[in-house]
């Protein structure tokens, strides 16, 4: 790729030189992660490019005249890190009936903060897999606005889910009278509803495919939409051009769901081996939430969540991990989701760390939140982010330390930029 390298850069250059009005940024560091290769690039010289990374130099290389000098002696720069399972509208202080204390707007609104904790964490790309009243479209516009600072969002709005089932509001008794608007009950209801969420702004669906942990009366294992349900919503997502995630627990539903065309498979706590062969065989990602469980079991209780949830969350949380392990090791694709909003937002990177602790490389644990990532996401977003590569968005990070001995350097970072403007920068 060197000549899209020379390319990029003597457009830059040009168009410089032509008194174009492009904003130029140059970052110097230490190093930078290559994260295909695993291998650093010393003494690395970023030019950004009106938000766009235009080359990858090393420092004593020509800089643009008139460009923005940013220098960050000590630090190793990593790309800016992308998690896909997010719920920016939810907080974790409120759990089980304490939500019902606040107004529907009040979710949206504290959105806004927990987005900026999630930029200042070194996330400058979510995908947000859950929202309701579309909030997740909301917040994604008033960012891309430039009203409030916060990472990039691919937003799923409302989850597509079976009566009485995970997604759907089961809290209440039958007096309130409440439902999700996004429960379906048939493969023609499901094509419908892909069609609504897409009209006012998904650009991911996702589904619950079996019960839930944090939901009123079922079992995480419990298949709840049929096969035919879930290839209904996938066919039609595709037909769109926007990828499917599945909230799946239990083997049988996980079996489905893959079998149905289903990208990425989010939790898969109690995957089987037919699950695992399945997933090597049709390319699904597995997007395994492993930390979270250290925060819920330690502060869920005075945060309202019911002891039926917690006992849930005990019962599957180690075998879950330990399927992590499993699933890695036999090759499964794996990307860094994490259910923010479960536990507080800005924590995200403390996955990594379990992710290690459970079999992972440090590279293989960064690589989930980068080019992993990316490629999951498809479209454009293979090619717009998940590296410090030339054409990709200039997003940075920059933490004090070696990432590939010590992956906890990862949750104190030292610098962030998102599309070549600082966001964050620490002594």
């Amino acid at each position: 790729m060197k000549w899209l390298k020379l390319a990029a850069a003597a457009a830059a250059l040009w168009a410089i030189a032509a008194g174009a009005s492009a904003r130029t940024v140059a970052v110097s560091a230490d190093r930078a992660l290559d994260v295909v290769s695993g291998r650093y690039v010393e003494r690395p010289l970023v030019v950004i490019v009106d938000g766009r990374i235009a080359a990858v130099e090393r420092q004593g290389d020509a800089v643009p005249a008139g460009a923005e000098r940013v220098d960050l002696p000590g630090v190793t720069l990593v790309p800016g890190l992308i998690d896909m399972h997010v719920h920016l509208t939810s907080t974790h202080q409120y759990g089980g009936y304490r939500r019902f204390e606040f107004t529907d707007g009040f979710w949206i609104a504290i959105g806004v903060r927990q987005a900026k904790d999630t930029l200042d964490a070194g996330f400058t790309t979510v995908r947000n897999v859950g929202a309701e009243f579309y909030g997740d479209v909301a917040l994604m516009q008033s960012i891309d606005e430039g009203f409030n600072p916060g990472p990039r969002i691919i937003p799923a709005t409302n989850l597509i889910g079976a009566t009485g089932g995970h997604c759907d509001e089961t809290y209440l008794p039958p007096s309130f009278n409440a439902s999700e608007p996004s429960v379906i009950d048939s493969p023609d209801a499901g094509r419908r509803m892909v069609r609504l969420l897409h009209k006012y702004g998904a650009k991911v669906i996702k589904i619950c495919a079996t019960g839930g942990v944090f939901s009123h009366g079922d079992t995480p294992g419990a298949q709840q939409l049929s096969y035919e349900e879930m290839k209904a919503i996938v066919d039609e997502a595709h037909a769109l051009g926007l990828r499917v995630a599945a909230h799946a627990h239990g083997a049988a539903g996980i079996r489905a769901a893959i079998l149905a065309g289903v990208d990425t498979i989010e939790h898969a706590s109690l995957v089987d081996d037919e699950g695992i062969r399945l997933a090597l065989q049709h390319g699904a990602w597995f997007g395994m939430d492993i930390y979270n469980t250290d925060y819920t079991q330690a502060f869920g209780k005075q945060n309202g969540i019911p002891e039926e949830s917690l006992q849930k969350d005990r019962d599957i949380g180690e075998i879950q991990r330990q399927n992590f392990r499993k699933a890695l090791k036999a090759g499964v694709k794996m990307i860094f989701s994490t259910d923010a909003g479960v536990y507080p937002h800005g924590l995200n990177a403390k996955q990594f760390a379990v992710m290690v602790r459970y079999g992972a490389t440090p590279l293989q644990a960064i690589q989930t939140a980068t080019v992993n990532a990316a490629q999951a996401l498809g479209g454009n977003w293979t090619h717009d982010v998940g590296q410090i590569a030339p054409g990709r968005f200039g997003d940075l990070v920059g933490v004090k330390g070696d990432p590939l001995s010590d992956v906890t350097v990862l949750e104190h970072p030292v610098f962030v930029m998102k599309g070549g403007e600082t966001v964050l920068r620490r002594p």
